[in-house]
């Protein structure tokens, strides 16, 4: 019988309608199945009245009806769908609600901007490592700031300016945008934001991008600069080069910015006003460091529809909930052979770390290494690092900064020295001096521990190590002989000591 649960979220924005189809396994697996959006500008669309006209209501009708088709074909059981400021602004907001209500059957929250501060910031929380800051959500109607000091919310509000009213307001249709306009933002913005005293009163801290606006910036500088990471989710950018690239993108025609490579086509015309808020909110808060979320609105809907809160007790809850939603999604290994193979791992390191050489955050890196190094398996058995490698740099490994997945990739999928770098070769503009030689140790200690336990069967039941004279003394204590594990020990024995200097060495007793 089928237990899966499959959820559809549908945010009718200012800017843009989306579909978010998420699927919930019995197992507490959670992925996106199907998305669909469309560029709807409903407040560009808003009549002098206030009103949202018929032909805009008839399109959004025809939209969601294709939306629904889609989540029939997915099988879905639920379908929550909220609409934002556009609709929230629109003086025939009753009438809209109750005409699409009659013609799709959907119940359509409005949603307040307070609900959308929480939503978003929801969304981050489940997905950023991040305790302190403020999440900033600009869409095409409205903007919405939440202070949030130890992953609580401290403050939350919403102004009604976005990437479109603002570009209608100041006429930003075609022509290279005037130093007037952008300075015109900024003073209305700023005195928005004075009205919120707790919105300059922690200067230092990062700002977190959600939204449109956000991710269309992130994409733009990641094809600008060559950057080699593959995702959007978590890059970060400083103010100075925020402002370099509203400068250079206000500086020429909507058309001319349709022609960059990495900017949407349909972002064009509304990115610059979008990036005057973002860069004004950013000067107020005196955050001099932006981060991208990847996630939004519907995340949030959905976590707190269909998905328990996470514990928050533990050291880093966004990586833990990771890494359990990854080993749901792909079973490749059993559980109990995982966490063995990490409590082995650890054992080893502490005792080869006693200097602490390696860095401070290296037994974060390998703990999730050690728990993910299996999850090529789902691609193929054959290849199985490259698989590993290749789907921890593409899938959602979240809590984790670019650079440290990178390392934790390199470490799950760590074959030999000769792999290692064919595998990082792309990457080496986001690594440090070290950090080869780190991956290699850490690597190289969890194909050892991996060997301790190659037969599965969580035999060992206490290590002891001890480093000296060239070897790496292994004490068992096991339930068997371990001589599968003994004849995995000896044939990487000789690339260990090229790495360490030590040949590890198992005993059993």
């Amino acid at each position: 019988m089928d237990s899966t649960q499959t959820t559809g979220i549908i945010d009718i924005g200012s800017n843009t309608v989306r579909l978010a189809v998420f699927r919930l396994s019995a197992g507490g697996a959670r992925r996106i199945v199907d998305q669909g959006r469309w560029a709807a500008r409903l407040s560009r669309r808003l009549l002098p009245d206030g009103r949202l006209p018929d032909e805009a209501v008839a399109e959004l009708t025809e939209v969601l009806h294709h939306y629904l088709r889609i989540c029939r074909m997915h099988g879905t059981q639920r379908i929550r769908a909220v609409a934002t400021a556009a609709v929230r602004a629109a003086s025939n907001r009753e009438d809209v609600i109750r005409r699409l209500h009659e013609t799709t059957g959907l119940r359509i929250e409005v949603l307040t901007g307070e609900e959308e501060a929480h939503y978003g910031s929801q969304a981050m929380l489940r997905t950023l490592g991040v305790a302190d800051g403020y999440v900033v959500d600009i869409g095409g109607g409205s903007t919405e700031i939440t202070l949030l000091r130890g992953r609580k919310k401290e403050g939350a509000v919403s102004f009604p300016v976005g990437s479109v009213n603002m570009s209608s307001l100041y006429g930003l249709e075609d022509e290279p945008v005037p130093a007037s306009a952008l300075e015109g933002i900024e003073r209305d913005v700023n005195r928005l934001l004075a009205s919120k005293k707790w919105l300059s009163s922690h200067p230092g801290l990062p700002l977190i991008g959600l939204g449109g606006t956000a991710r269309a910036f992130a994409k733009f500088r990641q094809r600008e600069t060559d950057y080699p990471f593959p995702q959007v989710h978590g890059f970060e950018q400083s103010d100075a080069e925020l402002s370099s690239a509203l400068d250079k993108l206000a500086g020429m025609t909507v058309a001319a910015r349709r022609k960059l490579p990495g900017l949407s086509k349909d972002r064009a015309d509304v990115i610059v006003p979008g990036l005057a808020i973002l860069k004004a909110v950013m000067r107020h808060t005196g955050s001099t460091r932006l981060a991208v979320c990847g996630t939004g609105i519907r995340d949030g809907l959905f976590f707190e529809t269909s998905l328990p809160k996470v514990e928050e007790n533990r050291e880093n809850p966004v990586l833990e909930e990771s890494i359990r939603n990854l080993t749901a999604l792909y079973p490749t290994a059993p559980q109990e052979h995982l966490e063995q193979v990490r409590a082995l791992a650890c054992a080893v390191l502490d005792r080869l770390n006693e200097d602490q050489t390696l860095p401070g955050r290296a037994k974060v890196w390998l703990d999730a290494a050690a728990r993910l190094y299996k999850i090529g398996a789902a691609i193929d058995l054959n290849d199985c690092a490259d698989h590993t490698f290749y789907m921890l740099m593409h899938t959602h490994l979240y809590g984790l900064p670019h650079r440290e997945i990178l390392l934790t990739a390199g470490i799950a999928s760590f074959r030999g020295l000769n792999a290692l770098k064919r595998n990082l070769n792309p990457y080496r503009s986001m690594l440090e001096d070290e950090d080869f030689d780190s991956i290699a140790r850490l690597g190289s200690i969890l194909q050892l521990a991996a060997a301790l336990d190659r037969s599965e069967s969580q035999s060992i039941r206490n290590l002891h190590a001890e480093a000296g004279r060239g070897k790496l003394v292994l004490t068992a204590e096991a339930q068997h002989s371990l001589s599968m594990e003994r004849m995995e020990v000896d044939s990487l024995a000789k690339d260990f000591k090229k790495i360490w200097g030590l040949t590890p060495v198992l005993h059993v007793r």
